[in-house]
């Protein structure tokens, strides 16, 4: 298989790349867990991530919504004290705001749905041929983010 140069010799990218990168998901469970590590990762490296993702997955309550959006003060405390996760408050304020919001969206439609109404339902397939290549941000992102946001 031919690897993205990002990949490097670490078997958790190597793995992540292999079965997870640039794999189309519409399962909401999935992707409101990717979305609550993408927001743990803010000015973080993703293998930082990566090599959290277990702690998070039990500190969240295997990325359910409706229980992350209960949360409290006292468990806010207890994630704070967790070293197997990012220890930030803004972040964790973060992932119960974004549980909040997921709810909101799941109501009127699945968070497949919002989200892929970007992309008109069907996976972007790019050229880049160097990192150099890849922008930061598109037409796409920056309108989705300006709708998650809201």
């Amino acid at each position: 298989m031919q690897r993205c140069d990002w990949v490097g010799q670490q078997e958790i990218y190597i793995q992540y790349h292999d079965e997870e990168w640039g794999v189309p998901v519409y399962d909401d469970r999935v992707l409101f867990e990717m979305l609550l590590l993408e927001g743990a990762q803010a000015g973080l490296s993703w293998i930082t991530i990566l090599k959290k993702r277990e702690h998070y997955r039990r500190a969240f309550d295997g990325f359910n919504p409706g229980k992350i959006v209960r949360y409290d003060k006292n468990k806010v405390k207890s994630l704070l004290n967790n070293p197997g996760i990012v220890r930030n408050r803004l972040k964790i304020n973060a992932a119960i705001e974004n549980a909040r919001a997921f709810l909101e969206i799941t109501e009127k439609d699945t968070f497949s749905n919002f989200l892929w109404q970007f992309v008109d339902g069907k996976p972007l397939v790019n050229k880049w041929t160097t990192l150099k290549q890849v922008p930061a941000s598109s037409v796409a992102s920056d309108q989705m983010s300006k709708a998650l946001k809201r």
